[in-house]
């Protein structure tokens, strides 16, 4: 028998033009930091726009936007996304207080039904997903649950994160989920040219982000961060993007 929660959040997503999960299969790559300034960069140009942190074990979004009030959303026949600016925002972060969630297995799939079954967002243009890393249910979950997802990949410009995004571009490649492409971020002067390695997997390689040293003292404070050399260089891809707004 169906899981009546997967009707329902169909029904939740149903006004949603475009799902944006942005993925990396590794941590550290700056995926939360993209997703969150990615969706700053999207509301400003008039586009409604959500963004949903599910990242059960370590969600950082609210940091990166300031939004560090923990109090439950408002509740309307579900769960109404918290206002940061112009973005529509929810994150496991108000269910777990900040505190560590040792979830695993069906908790995991089930925690993330629940939030997507009870999540009210509207009419949205674009609702992105900060997806958490790695290839476990919560990737799983979110292509299963999701109608037309198209993945943006995170990676940066070492070989090992690449190796690992190799294996989630290879899986989502076998379940036939579309992949809008690969983002290289932090890059730096002496980093490895690894635009030919992403092409060879068969995804576009869709720009670089250098390394931006002023980044962190932005971070908490959108206005900020939509000043840094950061999001220059990622508004530059994303006018290269069919999909995601350009200038």
């Amino acid at each position: 028998m169906m899981d009546p929660r997967v009707r329902l959040i169909r029904e939740r997503l149903s006004n949603v033009k475009n799902l944006i999960p942005i993925a990396s299969g590794k941590g550290g790559v700056g995926k939360s930091l993209i997703a969150s300034t990615t969706a700053l960069v999207t509301s400003r140009k008039n586009y409604e726009v959500g963004l949903l942190d599910l990242d059960l074990h370590g969600p950082s979004a609210h940091v990166i936007l300031g939004a560090e009030d923990l109090n439950f959303p408002e509740e309307d026949k579900g769960v109404l996304p918290r206002e940061v600016g112009d973005i529509k925002f929810m994150s496991t972060v108000y269910y777990s207080r900040d505190k560590p969630s040792p979830l695993r297995g069906k908790d995991i799939s089930d925690a993330i039904r629940e939030l997507l079954s009870i999540t009210r967002w509207g009419s949205l243009d674009y609702l992105f997903l900060d997806m958490p890393p790695g290839v476990g249910n919560e990737t799983l979950d979110a292509i299963q649950l999701l109608e037309k997802p198209e993945f943006l990949i995170i990676s940066t410009p070492s070989r090992v994160a690449l190796r690992t995004v190799e294996k989630l571009v290879q899986m989502l490649k076998e379940l036939k989920v579309p992949i809008g492409g690969i983002i290289e971020n932090m890059r730096i002067e002496k980093s490895p040219n690894i635009k030919r390695e992403v092409e060879e997997l068969g995804v576009s390689h869709l720009g670089k982000i250098w390394f931006d040293n002023d980044l962190e003292q932005a971070l908490g404070n959108p206005d900020r961060i939509l000043e840094t050399n950061f999001t220059e260089d990622l508004e530059e891809i994303f006018s290269e993007i069919d999909k995601l707004p350009s200038n």
